[in-house]
């Protein structure tokens, strides 16, 4: 499949990755204690909701933009919170508008919870996106950009000397073996670092997802996968569920997770569903009572 983040920017997919993105920053950086992040494939930074490839696939419309039309007045704490990161970002461009015009890609979402001391580490293979990424941190010394392989970064940075981590890793399933790449990859990485918090977001598609599932629930006992369901008629080549598979979680991510997915869920439409996976057991999560 293709998954270039600029196609998908603010989509369902995103939504679920990045709610529990700024939920675990939140979380890591309770501690007073440094922290060091690693994006292993962290695309442009930022995207322009009414460029060319945005409008070309429309998704941020049944994702992002519906949620920033949902009223406020039940909303759990961790959705105010992603709303709030990405309302500060599109406000970086000035222009008032009645409508979300910039969304932040995760390294946007990331340098906005770091503190004096944590380290961050954003990589990116593709040239072009590289560059862009280089622009828009340009100048800022808390964020090291590197054109490189992601896979290949998890291999040469861990373990942090932090000995804290938080290692987001969001491929482009665009290679054929990329889940094969992938669980090698989380094996090296946690025989280096065990202790670290690893989110893996990998789509939904076929049998090989769920092959992928059963390896990694292998790899570590402590584990929290998350789901979003897309309901009603999807086109073959689309996209109707994605999971972000979080290793090592902290504590009260659970507990977050599992107030905001259904709340989500219920505001994006009509047939979406929320799924908790802790450890081996497979839940949905029930849609809050109305």
């Amino acid at each position: 499949m293709n998954y270039r983040h600029g196609y998908h920017a603010g989509n369902f997919a995103d939504v679920l990755k990045h709610v529990a993105l700024v939920e675990l920053l939140r979380l890591l950086t309770a501690k007073d204690k440094k922290l060091f992040v690693l994006d292993t494939h962290a695309g442009a930074g930022g995207y322009d909701l009414e460029g060319g490839e945005a409008l070309r696939t429309g998704e941020a419309a049944t994702g992002i933009i519906r949620l920033c039309a949902a009223g406020r007045a039940d909303m759990p704490a961790p959705v105010v919170r992603y709303l709030a990161a990405v309302a500060a970002y599109d406000r970086k461009f000035g222009r008032p508008r009645r409508q979300l015009g910039h969304y932040p890609g995760s390294p946007r979402l990331i340098r906005l919870a770091l503190r004096a001391g944590d380290r961050f580490v954003a990589c990116e293979f593709q040239p072009r996106e590289a560059l862009a990424l280089k622009r828009e941190f340009a100048g800022d010394r808390a964020v090291e950009v590197r054109q490189a392989d992601g896979y290949q970064a998890l291999k040469a940075l861990l373990p942090p000397p932090e000995r804290r981590g938080l290692m987001l890793i969001d491929p482009p399933f665009e290679a054929a073996d990329e889940f094969e790449r992938l669980l090698r990859a989380l094996r090296h990485g946690l025989r280096r670092f065990a202790t670290g918090c690893y989110a893996v977001w990998y789509p939904v598609k076929d049998t090989a997802a769920t092959d992928f599932a059963g390896a990694l629930a292998a790899l570590a006992l402590k584990q929290l996968t998350l789901e979003l369901r897309l309901g009603g008629p999807v086109e073959p080549s689309g996209l109707a569920a994605c999971a972000l598979a979080v290793i090592n979680p902290p504590w009260k991510f659970e507990q977050a997770m599992r107030e905001a997915l259904p709340w989500i869920a219920e505001r994006l439409g009509h047939g979406v569903r929320a799924i908790v996976r802790a450890g081996s057991a497979s839940a949905p999560v029930p849609a809050p009572e109305p």
